[in-house]
């Protein structure tokens, strides 16, 4: 044995107490600021479910549409080209594939507003003038989450059992055959979970977003931002929680 219970014990004792002051904490906090009438000293005042009343109409609506329907096309735009990039990697001698994962990997060391500017200047002149629509944010996203994408993908080609695209070949299936019926298949879990990881970074992107987004398109984290910013703080809570239990959702629904 390589730990005694003891020791696992207290692993896990650690692990969770780490995770509660982590996580925990701060989620119990926004909970607590979005429940209550009014904080103005240590501890909430009353309780309320008003800060929730319109979040499904006007602004708030509009705005966690544009989340979900952003997250969701530019983390499937993502994963297929993430795919693409991962499949044509492993063709590459061992010095190739280490140059594009260098280059592939390149969009999750280099910051957001980076991207935001970057896209704005190459994307607000002809002949591709993409400033002021909903596609340069789209793309914005798809390119701050493309790694993850990729990085899911080399994963599970990595961890493929070897020979078994060599076979079905044998059996007579062609190029496409063995993509679509031998090899996806064997990648949708690492698929599912590099998705999962895309949309949960999608949903909470606000840097980029706040650089490029066109009137009547304000994401979730803008709305969050906006109204933290004149201090309704109360309100940017109840904005918070719906935000992570909608992703937290979009995560159970891809794990089913």
């Amino acid at each position: 044995m390589l730990f005694t219970k003891l020791e696992r014990r207290a692993a896990i004792g650690v692990f969770l107490l780490l995770f509660a002051l982590t996580y925990g904490v701060p989620y119990a906090l926004i909970l607590a600021a979005s429940l209550a009438r009014s904080w103005n000293g240590v501890l909430p005042s009353g309780i309320t479910l008003g800060h929730f009343a319109g979040i499904l109409g006007g602004a708030d609506g509009a705005a966690l549409f544009a989340s979900v329907a952003t997250a969701a096309m530019a983390s499937l735009a993502a994963l297929v080209l993430g795919v693409t990039a991962a499949l044509g990697a492993r063709d590459l001698s061992r010095r190739g594939r280490a140059w594009a994962d260098l280059i592939f990997f390149a969009t999750s060391a280099v910051p957001t507003v980076s991207i935001g500017l970057a896209l704005l200047v190459a994307f607000s002149q002809p002949p591709v003038l993409l400033n002021g629509t909903i596609a340069i944010v789209v793309l914005a996203h798809a390119l701050i989450v493309f790694a993850y994408a990729y990085g899911g993908a080399r994963a599970g080609l990595a961890q493929l059992p070897d020979g078994v695209e060599a076979m079905a070949e044998s059996l007579g299936a062609g190029r496409a055959t063995r993509l679509f019926r031998v090899t996806l298949p064997l990648l949708m879990g690492h698929l599912r979970a590099a998705l999962a990881l895309a949309i949960a970074m999608s949903m909470g992107e606000l840097a980029a977003t706040a650089m490029l987004y066109p009137p009547g398109w304000a994401t979730l984290p803008l709305r969050i931002f906006a109204l933290s910013d004149r201090g309704d703080v109360l309100n940017a809570a109840a904005l918070t929680s719906v935000l992570a239990a909608m992703t937290f959702a979009l995560l159970a629904a891809l794990r089913k």
